[in-house]
């Protein structure tokens, strides 16, 4: 696996990991709700999927990591599938929030444009620079 494609994956890792404890425990915050470009109305009635889709994405960019480390420190066709699987999870997850905000579940819709995109484009280099 080329540095593109680890180095794309590792970023978009750790994103998903430091990501979860807004998700998680700090969505009550004005500031938090701003950056993940949600509104506050009903915001506890959301609050258990918010804590799952963190914890969820935390675990994909922590097997991320661990097949990035099996890449490098043990069997490479493993750690590669790994990634890949990991990516194509992060990549579909983006996708799907993309859509939730075409049909309308998103507030504000048209919210989740800069975060689909931001969440999109690392796991789509890597899997491109691994296809490659």
């Amino acid at each position: 696996m080329n540095a593109v494609a680890q180095l794309s994956a590792g970023i978009s890792a750790v994103i998903l990991i430091v990501v979860f404890p807004f998700e998680a425990f700090f969505i009550d915050r004005p500031q938090v709700q701003r950056f993940l470009g949600i509104e506050p109305h009903g915001l506890r009635n959301v609050h258990l999927w918010s804590f799952c889709i963190g914890a969820r994405n935390a675990l994909a960019g922590i097997g991320t990591l661990i097949g990035l480390w099996i890449v490098n420190f043990g069997d490479e066709s493993t750690g590669v599938t790994v990634v890949v699987v990991t990516c194509i999870y992060m990549l579909l997850a983006s996708l799907f929030m993309g859509v939730a905000d075409a049909l309308g579940y998103w507030l504000p819709r048209g919210g989740s444009v800069r975060g689909t995109v931001a969440s999109a484009v690392l796991p789509a280099v890597a899997l491109i620079a691994i296809a490659i």
